[in-house]
């Protein structure tokens, strides 16, 4: 028998409420509390930034403030050389993103597409390069900077990170050129397409996606980099990226707090922006958005 009732020969079918099952609610319950754990130092960041010195100071912290004020961040902005941080982070990030996408985008066709000797062999040391720490490279990268005269350069931050991401943007991006069927390329062959054609403005579209993934893990990587931007940059300050700004409010004796979280806070906008602005490509580039 039908549940609902006949009103001029249409069922209309009563609503029924399911309860929620016990595992769902738990997995909810335990996802709302791994987001607030997650959020909460960022929440805390903010915070710090918009609270008085006396609050940041205080030996009972509390997790709101009755009065809010901007002077961490005008002493942020107040730094003649923040701008300058700020320009060369962003030469450095952009110069990754698009040098490190192009070359992946290239080599993951080559060792997708072609047959060669020793394909296997690089792939495998690809994945060995992402095995091997950053730290225990930094000072070997230091020497190899310092005798090919790119210490205190933007050059000395692009080259590495760009290294440091290809191995991972190349097997992501394996797998998307893969999953383009070779009849698509043989059918554009046939309708007099050229081969550079076809991997410009057929197979880059299609694996747009993986691209705009994979820059975002090099944005990130690049944007917050602080091992290299120390280490590299050691007397011209002017070269000095965003992450070294953190240093002028950290001082041994009296650190100014407040405006390192304000710093922090500046930091964090342009990778929310950015996020913003490719999050529809990231989430179809993550979940392998080419078909067959």
């Amino acid at each position: 028998m039908l549940n609902g009732v006949v009103l001029k020969g249409v069922v209309l079918k009563r609503a029924v409420r399911r309860p929620r099952r016990p595992w769902r609610l738990a997995a909810e319950a335990t996802a709302l509390l791994v987001a607030v754990v997650v959020a909460f130092p960022l929440y805390w960041m903010v915070l710090g930034a918009f609270k008085p010195a006396g609050e940041i100071q205080s030996t009972e912290p509390r997790p709101w403030t009755a009065s809010p004020t901007l002077d961490s961040f005008r002493r942020v902005f107040g730094q003649q050389e923040f701008g300058r941080y700020f320009l060369n982070s962003l030469v450095v990030a952009g110069s990754v993103v698009i040098a490190s996408a192009l070359i992946a985008f290239l080599a993951a066709t080559a060792v997708t597409r072609f047959r060669f000797r020793f394909r296997t062999t690089l792939l495998i040391m690809f994945l060995v390069a992402q095995m091997v720490p950053v730290e225990a490279l930094t000072i070997p990268l230091f020497f190899l900077m310092r005798d090919t005269g790119r210490l205190n350069t933007l050059g000395s931050l692009i080259l590495p990170h760009i290294a440091f991401s290809l191995p991972f943007a190349i097997w992501m991006l394996r797998g998307f050129v893969k999953a383009v069927p070779e009849a698509l390329e043989e059918a554009a062959h046939i309708d007099g397409a050229s081969r550079a054609r076809f991997l410009w403005q057929i197979l880059f579209p299609l694996v747009l996606p993986g691209l705009v993934a994979t820059s975002v893990f090099s944005f990130i990587s690049a944007w917050n980099d602080f091992l290299f931007a120390k280490s590299f940059i050691i007397s011209d300050t002017s070269q000095s990226t965003l992450p070294m700004a953190l240093l002028v409010f950290y001082k041994p004796d009296e650190p100014d707090w407040g405006g390192v979280m304000a710093a922090s806070t500046v930091m964090t906008i342009p990778v929310l922006i950015f996020f913003v602005l490719v999050q529809r490509r990231l989430v179809s580039g993550l979940g392998g958005a080419v078909k067959d």
